[in-house]
């Protein structure tokens, strides 16, 4: 199967790459100029300047100066755009032609081009559902701890935070902690973990280095995307590697458990590096690398899950109530519901009186890694048969712990999934092909590691049978009840 699929991309790419001798008579021509602010004289960085037509840009460095170098033919039209300013087109007559260009401002931007609501590029205000757009700007400029963090700022998203390397996006009031109909797709990749069935948060998602822009469809999308997008979608897309070229690189660090009630104050830090070349606008390639450590916030409620089980566990023992409860079930606590309940039986107050006790369990703190850690690397390699068709390979690996909550909660230990992305895009369509590998590496249900824990230890009835006999020959010693009780569990 997968040799009719290579079959399948290699003979167009063939038949198109042999047509590419068509376009020698081009001739390699460097321009260069300055981008200014009309009114202030301004220097502009990162304004956007492409042939018209083509597929060649570059963008504005801090000074606003640009440098342009590809195979065209005179004349030709240079297009400068950038999100706040009226974009404007100069047409270039020759080589020694000198270019400075001012871009007057604008209020708002009303025609923004989104691709997630239809699959093809058109105007916010044309697509059929309702689009959130974060673009690269607004990404700069969030407050947020990264771009992933500000999607909670996004007008119908709710963000469910499990653990800090997991995040799970929320729409149209499915505010859940694993989103199973929400799809998130990363330059039109499915970022769904098969093994749990939702994306693993921004696991092996871009870094703010690389991430370009963000659209959220906050209403259903299966129209277009299939069942997995019924609660909505969240498109993400990265750089152009002929348009981001050069080395960028940040490193984050923070504290967190500032108070030490629950953990020591811990040190958060995030590094992340990219790197993009082009060589004569042909041939491009780029490599991001980043790394996220720090310690998890703890999870340790006391309160019973049944504050009301007295009435149904010992309803005459009124001291058996509130923490001297032997058969409460506390929320983060594992190996202590239903199924390890044990009816125990003593001669108290002359008579025989059956208790009903809860194995002991382990709280969560006890069961759980508090050190996270979140690798993420990814790369590829773009090749232009023409000026409008493109042929590129993406691959993403990324390694996490974490916490998932489900109806238990899973400890996500050394979990690796990689993909693989092979993409021949034209002006108007593109074949795409990927694979999504996963390893769930050393992860582990903390419910049933209890319970398994709790029956090494010995079976309900052997533990059953000591807890008796230990609370027997404390009550025969005249201890009160509760006690009697807690010290037949120690």
């Amino acid at each position: 199967m997968k040799t009719t699929y290579a079959s399948l991309l290699i003979l167009p790419v063939l038949a198109l790459a042999s047509a590419a001798p068509a376009r020698a008579q081009d001739a390699l021509i460097a321009v260069s100029g300055t981008v200014f602010e009309k009114g202030t004289r301004q220097a502009l960085p990162g304004v956007s300047i492409s042939v018209k037509g083509g597929a060649v840009g570059v963008l504005s460095d801090a000074d606003g100066k640009f440098a342009l170098k590809a195979r065209l033919q005179f004349p030709f039209t240079l297009v400068f755009n950038i999100l706040g300013y009226e974009a404007r087109e100069l047409e270039v007559a020759n080589g020694n032609q000198a270019i400075a260009v001012q871009l007057e401002s604008r209020a708002i931007a009303v025609n923004e081009v989104v691709v997630s609501a239809s699959r093809v590029e058109e105007s916010r205000l044309k697509s059929p559902v309702a689009i959130e757009k974060l673009d690269i700007r607004a990404i700069r400029e969030t407050p947020a701890p990264s771009f992933y963090d500000a999607l909670e700022n996004v007008k119908g998203v709710q963000m469910t935070t499990s653990s800090i390397t997991f995040k799970v996006p929320n729409t149209r009031g499915f505010n859940i902690p694993n989103n199973f109909r929400f799809m998130q797709l990363v330059d039109g990749v499915d970022m769904q973990a098969a093994t749990l069935g939702v994306p693993l948060g921004n696991a092996i998602g871009p870094t703010e280095l690389d991430i370009a822009s963000v659209e959220i469809t906050p209403g259903a999308a299966s129209a277009l995307y299939g069942m997995n997008a019924i609660n909505g979608m969240a498109n993400l897309s990265t750089k152009s590697a002929f348009t981001y070229q050069g080395l960028s690189v940040y490193q984050k660090v923070g504290v967190n458990h500032v108070d030490g009630r629950d953990r020591d104050p811990s040190v958060l830090t995030e590094t992340a590096v990219r790197y993009a070349q082009a060589f004569r606008n042909k041939f491009a390639f780029k490599l991001n690398f980043s790394y996220l450590r720090g310690t998890d916030w703890l999870a340790d409620t006391q309160t019973d899950q049944n504050p009301q089980s007295l009435n149904a566990a010992n309803p005459r023992f009124a001291e058996l109530a509130g923490p001297d409860n032997p058969a409460a079930d506390l929320w983060n606590r594992y190996g202590d519901d239903r199924s390890a309940n044990v009816p125990v039986a003593v001669q108290y107050q002359g008579r025989t009186e059956t208790f009903n006790v809860r194995r002991t369990g382990y709280y969560e703190r006890d069961l759980i890694s508090p050190t996270v850690r979140n690798l993420k690397l990814d790369g590829g390699l773009f090749y232009k048969l023409t000026e409008k068709l493109e042929l590129s390979y993406g691959y993403r690996y990324g390694l996490m712990d974490g916490i998932f909550q489900r109806g238990n909660k899973i400890q996500l230990n050394d979990v690796t999934v990689q993909n693989h992305k092979l993409e021949l895009r034209g002006a108007d369509y593109y074949l795409r092909s990927y694979v999504l590998v996963e390893n769930t590496g050393d992860s582990y249900n903390l419910n049933p590691l209890a319970l398994n824990l709790d029956l090494n230890n010995g079976s309900n009835a052997a533990w059953g049978t000591r807890f008796r006999t230990e609370l027997q020959s404390q009550v025969n010693g005249g201890t009160d009840l509760a006690t009697a009780m807690r010290q037949a569990r120690a």
